[in-house]
């Protein structure tokens, strides 16, 4: 049996790779949640904050779920959906340290910070760089 040249072979994804792309999963859904959550707490806080903070929770759900869209590409090994998850990270990242700064959310959003800051650093890392050069 002959192999046809358009067809690439597939080989298998990296284990780092698996392993970001369950993080990638777990961090969109619990973003949702966070976000839910710090949309939530607007109750909570005084009356010249509660537009900050539901921007901030509404925020954190946009793109938590947008994470969730594009989290399939990633393990597919699409370069635009690593760069999607990045700049989703990244503008997740400063959302969560104006929530660490205006909310009472600082140790659930502060161990997502450690989260995202290593998906993305295992993104562009070696080992799961050569997965997206494909």
């Amino acid at each position: 049996m002959t192999t046809d040249a358009a067809t690439p072979a597939r080989t298998r994804r990296p284990v780092l790779v698996t392993i970001v792309l369950v993080l990638v999963y777990l961090s969109g859904l619990s973003n949702a949640a966070l976000g839910l959550l710090v949309l939530l707490s607007r109750y909570q806080v005084p009356d010249d904050e509660v537009l900050v903070v539901s921007l901030l929770g509404a925020g954190i759900i946009l793109f938590g779920l947008l994470t969730l869209a594009v989290a399939s590409a990633v393990g597919r090994g699409r370069r635009l959906a690593r760069l999607a998850v990045s700049v989703y990270l990244v503008v997740q990242f400063v959302l969560h340290v104006v929530t660490v700064a205006t909310t009472s959310w600082d140790p659930v959003t502060l161990v997502q910070i450690l989260v995202d800051v290593f998906i993305v650093a295992a993104l562009w890392a070696p080992p799961g760089s050569r997965w997206f050069r494909r």
